[in-house]
């Protein structure tokens, strides 16, 4: 299998071309803008066996990841936007003669290459310390690392140069190219959350409460110890209403209970990280997301319920992960936006939430301007009749009129998802 140089770093030729494992949704969001805190980086020669990693690759700017928080023998391990959650925190374990074992903080098992081949997806496995669980580090430049196997010396690899979230990493002859190469980033803060869906009808006590009388502006990080914060509105559906938070670009807003009425909850301005963050009535929007490029957003943890409309609102470009979240009584969980006056290409991915019915759609896409909605570990509760439409899809349009609905269910493009996706009880 030849390979061509080309000038921006080694290449594959594009006739060469591995089905992925997973379908992704194309992102080329920086890792700085998702309001991350790096402790300090590491070369081959510096590696803390007592430290927690995430492992950046250098062509994509994701993280590697235990695809859908699997603990199977045998799972795939992707790559995905940073969230610095336990899927992407990584241990080493020595394994002696400059080798090491790489251990998942969230499973507790080791990466492993099963054979010899090219093209061989990593995966994690039960450590038994065999020498395809062992891995050299081998220094490239710029503080980036290649992982060597000890069983077939060849590289951990982006495949295809893919910069899609859950594209696979697999193995491939050691060229030193950039998506060969590795950054290892320690790693503090963000918590553990749960690895199975929030219990349904839990929600969090107020610690205290904070009167708001007008929109809040946060950039940086705004923790609220779990306070509640209320309230700014009359509870109604009009657009227009000013929101209880406006994030700037890059900014992190967690541990907050938003009472109601909310007016029209969060609006990020770009890239922003919403960390269990409640809403109790949720009134217009819970969230809306905007900004330009290809940002990433990232809501982890958290609840809503009383949403007539729309739970969380994508009006800018980029991709959306939802995840670790519960939702009851709403009309849609997640929508790209149908009218907008500015269109985009818009991506979310949806995994480990529970949704409560009421509840009529859990997303809404534009399939004529190229949507991604991925869904794994979806829990539906209270739909013995299976009413709840996973997908919708629409033709969106920028003239503000109301988009036509086209369609509905996976097709493998626009909607992903298989009915293992799904639990119903």
């Amino acid at each position: 299998m030849t390979q061509s140089t080309l000038a921006a770093g080694l290449a594959r030729p594009a006739g060469r071309w591995r089905a992925a494992v997973l379908a992704g949704a194309t992102t080329l969001a920086a890792v700085a803008t998702i309001g991350i805190v790096d402790v300090g980086t590491a070369s081959a020669a510096t590696v803390d066996t007592n430290a927690n990693y995430v492992i950046i690759s250098r062509h994509s700017g994701k993280a590697m990841d235990v695809y859908n928080w699997a603990t199977n023998d045998g799972a795939p391990i992707v790559q995905f936007a940073r969230n610095d959650l336990a899927v992407q925190q990584w241990r080493f374990v020595d394994a002696g003669s400059g080798y090491y074992k790489i251990r998942s903080v969230h499973s507790g098992k080791v990466l492993e290459l099963p054979n010899s081949n090219d093209g061989t997806g990593l995966v994690q496995m039960t450590d038994n310390n065999n020498t395809r669980q062992h891995f050299r580090l081998a220094d490239s430049d710029g503080g980036h690392v290649r992982f060597i196997n000890r069983h077939t010396s060849k590289a951990l690899d982006v495949w295809e140069w893919s910069t899609a979230d859950g594209a696979p990493i697999a193995q491939f002859a050691d060229l030193n190219g950039a998506n060969q190469q590795w950054r290892l980033v320690v790693v503090t803060g963000g918590g553990t959350p749960p690895t199975n869906p929030p219990p349904t009808g839990s929600w969090p006590t107020p610690t205290g409460q904070v009167g708001v009388n007008g929109t809040i502006s946060v950039s940086g990080t705004l923790d609220g110890g779990m306070r509640r914060y209320c309230c700014i509105g009359d509870g109604g559906q009009e657009e227009s209403q000013d929101p209880m938070f406006s994030l700037a670009s890059g900014a992190t807003l967690q541990n907050v209970i938003i009472g109601g009425p909310a007016g029209d909850g969060v609006h990020c301005a770009g890239p922003c990280t919403l960390r269990n963050v409640w809403w109790e009535d949720v009134g217009e929007d819970a969230a809306t997301f905007r900004g330009s490029g290809s940002p990433s957003f990232l809501v982890d943890g958290g609840g809503a319920r009383s949403a007539s409309d729309k739970v969380f609102q994508h009006n800018g470009p980029g991709t959306l992960t939802i995840q670790n979240f519960q939702a009851s009584n709403f009309g849609t969980f997640y929508r790209s936006c149908g009218n907008c006056s500015t269109q985009h290409r818009r991506n979310v991915v949806i995994r480990n939430v529970t949704l409560t019915r009421p509840g009529n759609t859990v997303a809404g896409v534009n399939v004529n301007y190229g949507d991604t909605a991925r869904f794994t570990g979806i829990t539906i509760v209270n739909d013995s009749g299976r009413s709840m439409v996973i997908c919708r899809k629409y033709n969106g349009n920028s003239s503000g009129d109301e988009p036509t609905q086209v369609g509905t269910g996976a097709d493998g493009t626009n909607c992903i998802y298989s009915a293992s996706d799904l639990t119903y009880r």
